[in-house]
């Protein structure tokens, strides 16, 4: 029996979600399941320009694991390119480090700590804010994961 799979930590939730040609309806595309470590191992690899060490270090998992984990990522991009399939970023076994809150009434976006108590938006004053992190079923499991690691 294979062991469990390590939670991965991902800087912060990501505000798109889906990607689609443009002009093809979404219903006439297969979707292709990004997860958000994938996605986390493209944004340090490529984006970030990180080497495997140090990015598998950020995502605290092993540097093989790493590798592996940014290949199967480059190929889904490099299926989502050419195929012009509909790239949906979704799941995942992670932990966030950071949350991202969107308002809803402006749609200024906000990076905070999970600590933090933001309750308006710095741009508009509303209240209507969106919790990024809770749309993938986290923030009370991340908060815990970062005040354990204080310890």
């Amino acid at each position: 029996m294979p062991r469990p799979q390590k939670k991965r930590i991902v800087y912060r939730p990501p505000v798109h979600t889906r990607f689609k040609p443009t002009g093809v309806r979404s219903s006439f595309l297969e979707i292709l399941p990004l997860t958000l470590d994938e996605l986390e191992a493209i944004r340090l690899a490529d984006y970030e320009g990180l080497d495997h060490a140090d990015s598998a270090l950020e995502m605290e998992i092993s540097r093989s694991t790493f590798s592996r984990l940014v290949e199967r990522a480059r190929c889904k991009v490099a299926e989502f390119l050419i195929e012009g399939r509909h790239l949906q970023i979704e799941g995942g076994e992670i932990h966030f480090q950071s949350n991202v809150m969107r308002c809803g009434d402006c749609g200024h976006h906000l990076t905070i700590n999970f600590e933090s108590d933001q309750t308006t938006c710095p741009s508009c004053g509303s209240s209507n804010l969106i919790d990024l992190a809770g749309g993938f079923g986290h923030g009370r499991c991340c908060r815990r994961h970062h005040n354990n690691r204080r310890r």
